[in-house]
């Protein structure tokens, strides 16, 4: 399979210089397409892919790439689904697939693979799931997907002992065929990235394609609060497993002063360092893999009683000056937002704003009793003015973050308030390249404050 055909890879990032590397290896003509110049690439990777023979075609889409001689059409995972090359490779009957598919189809059979999906939650959950499995497996545990590195980057050393833990988002969804984790996980699920799927239903299907294309000797685990999807999965093959953090359930649940597996403690809440009745979900979720993998709960209890939480993800910065920071830059949907405002009881200054996506502030209405200030930023900033000022919430709107920094300072002074979180409700794309240089200016900002006299 994949050996001596003609190969199109649409989009280089780091998904599509690792699938180019694997398939000339393996004697096929490879064509790297990006839309994006090439002084905008790394110089060495150019050189690279050159010397091994890969043509790259770089600053445009040519009509003329896509012909009845490609065999496959490899797609990177932030390609549009509708792109002009997806589109003619369907008519003239060519498999579209992406790099995950790819490094499936060629890895060893024994290979374990751990896959989480869902809205939110899925690369925090992923951390933990591989540093529980990790702190006691070994070096056996890689991690990869859409956090970590791409499975083609992976694909020469991996031998049958290996277990991959991988985040899986809609876009990786998109073009699979075959792709199946051993053992899946469903964190959540809310509408976003519409405007990249297309539709809800869409979105869903992509989300749910690992399920289905499990076996009968495959385990599915499924947030059983998520009422939805435990509906729209109720038949896969696979063995059922779930946890909830509302009800005591026949799986994993929280009670009294901690959380429970089949009846048994697992952990305290003393134990756990990161907050909101979200994280516990998380926790929840690897422990149900952990337990898969016949993890004891001491080693548990030893990694999570020093896990901070990722970067970006409703981060915990720093205090200064009697002031605590939160960096959630990576809540660029109104359900993160949702999620980080629930974790927080006292009076809270919250930074909204950021692209425009015709995204509904209103829906933050019930999450708001504890927010004392709203800072309005980036495109949509006239909207969350709207927003705040039909709650009767102050208001003030800046065009960036760095505006809108010394303001927040100033109100929290002010108003004696000891939290300012970073949670835009917002992608970051009207200013940034990418949500995490929003996070970084933020804590930027923090460290100048920090240092000021």
């Amino acid at each position: 399979m994949f050996e001596n055909k003609k190969i199109v890879i649409l989009g280089m990032a780091r998904s599509g210089y690792e699938a180019a590397k694997v398939l000339i290896e393996r004697g096929n003509e490879v064509i790297l397409n990006d839309a994006k110049e090439e002084d905008k690439h790394d110089a060495e990777q150019i050189k690279e892919l050159t010397d091994l023979g890969v043509k790259l075609v770089f600053g445009s889409h040519p009509d003329d790439l896509i012909d009845e001689s490609v065999d496959y059409l490899i797609k990177n995972p932030g390609v549009p689904i509708d792109h002009k090359y997806v589109l003619k490779a369907k008519e003239l009957g060519k498999e579209v697939i992406n790099e995950v598919e790819l490094a499936y189809l060629l890895m060893p059979k024994g290979v374990k693979i751990v896959a989480i999906t869902g809205t939110n939650g899925k690369t925090t959950t992923t951390t933990i799931t591989y540093n529980f499995l990790h702190d006691y497996l070994g070096d056996r545990v890689l991690l990869a997907g859409n956090i970590g590195f791409p499975l083609c980057s992976i694909l020469k050393d991996l031998n049958e002992d290996n277990i991959i833990v991988m985040e899986f988002s809609c876009q990786q969804g998109e073009n699979i065929k075959e792709f199946k984790p051993n053992i899946g996980l469903f964190t959540n699920l809310s509408s976003t990235h519409i405007d990249f799927m297309k539709t809800y239903e869409h979105y869903k299907e992509t989300k749910y394609k690992m399920f289905f294309n499990q076996s009968e000797e495959d385990i599915a685990i499924i947030n059983m609060d998520a009422e939805e999807v435990v509906h729209d999965l109720e038949s896969i093959k696979s063995q059922t497993k779930y946890f909830s953090s509302t009800n005591e359930i026949n799986g994993c649940y929280l009670k009294d002063d901690g959380i429970y597996y089949y009846g048994d403690k697992v952990l305290d809440y003393t134990d756990i360092l990161i907050s909101g009745t979200h994280n516990l979900e998380n926790i929840m979720g690897a422990i149900m893999i952990a337990k898969e993998f016949d993890i004891p709960n001491e080693s548990l209890k030893k990694t999570i009683s020093t896990f901070k939480g990722v970067e970006h993800r409703l981060e915990y910065v720093d205090e200064v000056k009697g002031i605590r920071f939160y960096n959630d830059t990576k809540a660029t949907n109104i359900k993160s937002t949702q999620i980080a405002l629930s974790a927080f009881k006292e009076p809270t200054i919250v930074i909204l704003g950021g692209m425009e996506r015709g995204q509904n502030f209103d829906d933050l209405k019930d999450y708001v009793g504890n927010v004392a200030s709203i800072i309005a930023i980036g495109e949509c900033r006239e909207r969350v003015v709207e927003f705040a000022e039909k709650n009767s919430i102050p208001v003030f709107p800046y065009e960036t973050l760095k505006e809108g920094f010394k303001k927040c300072v100033e109100e929290a002074k002010e108003k004696g308030i000891k939290i300012i979180l970073l949670s835009p409700a917002s992608a970051s794309w009207d200013q940034y390249a990418k949500f995490e240089d929003r996070g970084d200016e933020f804590k930027a900002l923090i460290e100048e404050y920090k240092n000021e006299n």
